[in-house]
């Protein structure tokens, strides 16, 4: 693995002394003896030095100016910075350009391997993360939204627009599986605060008594167990993006804290004393009608109303089903790469049978569906055997019953919606006669086809 070391020192005896170390230590060293040389090799990419060891003061300037040009630049590299005299000022400045260390002559050759070392590992850090970063901003940008429809198009123009926006919160509404997790993503890669963090917690996943610890960390022994400080996920997406999903599952309590946050950029952890200071965007999704919710009192008026400053809603995929020639092909060729398969062929069967279902599990039980047709197929022709989709006739005499799948392409309230579809298609729309089908009554079953947008 390459080691490349700029050296930038006048005095030449001192540069070619240390150009011999570091060689000898198997760097890729290079040396300078001005600022001129070093700007040409450096804002010129004519060498791309990891670790920068330079002297403070040259003949034709600061080092420092050239450090400053160089972060204007995007140019990388970790700097370690040598001085015959300590300055206050200097120091100051250096830190605040982020130099990785900053020494007074004379320095012992242990003491230069030791402060270069450091600089490198930090430097080959930022690398790994520079590349992840830039990995996922091609894979999460506003196009990975897949789709010709023109809901699709919306969804893309809406989200090119918000990455633009340097919005604090922002709430992503839509039925389970439409996508609300790589619209996320997409805001966070294609925005502003790309460069930080991005952590995700589904709400739904952890009780009360978890949760705010989870939220807003904890210091030592302010509960049973916590022997040292925890920072919570707040803090850990400073200066990125916490992502909030099934936020409807956040007690009520909580959303009092939540909205505090997100208001004041403050929080307190548990059995802290003082407040620490956040930044951070909050990105929240909810499956769940929220305003049907905040008129229940299920949920925060003042949380809503802060959140949905920016809204934006994905659609179901029943309403798109155009977009399914995008979308299977896609899929096909991901699973194609991870198991190694050669699935090339989708027969017209299987497209009248994917045009057919009405989705109740949207994208996400898509993707299953796709993941087991291409891990099953023995060709290279999808099979139609393995598309087992949701609340299809189950086999059987008259085929009276549903099927419903247990692999994760559906929760149970979209099973309970899949049923409920299934019973009012077999009753011709009938309420009373649906609710007959299922033992239910009349009134139960209005309710869930109220609640399920399924009247007519």
């Amino acid at each position: 693995m390459s080691r490349c070391l700029l050296i930038i020192e006048d005095e030449a005896l001192l540069g070619q002394e240390l150009l011999r170390h570091f060689r000898h230590e198997a760097w890729d060293a290079r040396l300078a003896s001005s600022l001129a040389a070093a700007r040409e090799l450096l804002l010129g990419r004519a060498f791309e030095a990891q670790v920068v060891l330079s002297d403070m003061n040259l003949p034709d300037g600061s080092a420092l100016d050239l450090l400053e040009s160089c972060r204007g630049a995007g140019v990388a590299g970790e700097w370690v910075l040598l001085t015959g005299y300590g300055s206050v000022p200097d120091s100051v400045r250096a830190i605040r350009l982020g130099a990785h260390d900053f020494l007074e002559k004379p320095a012992t050759l242990e003491r230069l391997d030791m402060a270069v070392a450091g600089a490198l590992r930090l430097a080959r850090s930022q690398a790994r993360l520079a590349d992840q970063t830039a990995a996922q901003e091609r894979r999460f940008g506003p196009e990975s939204f897949l789709g010709d429809s023109p809901a699709a198009r919306e969804v893309r123009e809406m989200l090119a627009r918000l990455a633009q926006v340097p919005y604090s919160a922002l709430l992503i509404g839509g039925e389970t599986g439409t996508g609300k997790g790589l619209a996320a993503r997409i805001l966070h890669y294609a925005g502003p605060r790309r460069g930080g963090p991005l952590v995700e917690i589904n709400c739904a996943a952890l009780p009360r008594e978890l949760m705010e610890g989870e939220l807003f960390g904890a210091e030592a022994g302010a509960y049973t167990g916590a022997k040292g400080r925890r920072r919570g996920l707040i803090e850990q997406a400073g200066g990125g993006t916490l992502f909030l999903d099934e936020l409807g599952e956040l007690p009520l309590d909580l959303q009092v804290k939540l909205l505090k946050a997100i208001e004041d950029r403050r929080i307190r952890r548990l059995g802290g004393e003082q407040e620490v200071a956040v930044d951070v965007q909050v990105i929240a999704a909810s499956n769940r009608d929220l305003a049907a919710e905040v008129r229940a009192g299920g949920f925060r008026a003042d949380l809503y109303h802060r959140l949905g400053v920016f809204r934006l809603d994905l659609p179901a995929l029943r309403g798109r089903k155009g977009d399914l020639r995008q979308l299977v092909p896609r899929f096909v060729e991901e699973f194609n790469a991870k198991a190694g398969k050669r699935v090339r062929r989708i027969p017209d069967a299987v497209w009248r049978r994917l045009e057919a279902h009405d989705w109740p599990g949207n994208v996400r039980e898509l993707r299953n569906v796709v993941e087991r047709g291409v891990l099953f197929a023995d060709a290279d022709e999808f099979p139609e055997r393995w598309l087992q989709l949701a609340a299809e006739p189950a086999p059987g005499p008259g085929g009276d019953g549903v099927w419903l799948p247990l692999d994760g392409s559906l929760d149970l309230e979209a099973m309970e919606k899949a049923i409920v579809e299934a019973a009012l298609a077999r009753a011709d729309g009938n309420v009373t006669a649906a609710a007959r089908l299922l033992g239910s009554t009349r009134e139960t079953l209005r309710y869930r086809v109220e609640k399920f947008g399924l009247a007519r």
